[in-house]
């Protein structure tokens, strides 16, 4: 009964990805599209988790990790990208 629970939940979570994934293609605003791929990355955290619990193993937990860090400073980046236009700044009058 909870194989297929957490199946159910896979198939939930893939589902929603695809949905992000046309957010992303067709979101309105770059806004909407930096929002959508958070939600990416927050969905292939969920779906890491939820094969990790199904295949009964502690195995994926450093992919969740850096799955984990990699969308937030991703999200970070494009924040700040949106704010200055700009990522890294290169202040060469000091």
């Amino acid at each position: 009964m909870f194989t297929l629970i957490l199946q159910i939940a896979l198939g939930i979570m893939a589902v929603s990805t695809f949905l992000y994934v046309i957010r992303v293609i067709k979101g309105p605003t770059v806004p909407d599209r930096v929002v959508a791929l958070d939600a990416i990355g927050i969905n292939l955290i969920a779906i890491t988790a939820l094969v990790s619990i199904l295949l009964k193993t502690s195995a994926f937990l450093d992919i969740i990790l850096l799955l984990g860090i990699l969308s937030f400073i991703g999200t970070i980046a494009f924040s700040k990208f949106l704010e200055k236009g700009e990522i890294i700044e290169n202040d060469r009058n000091r």
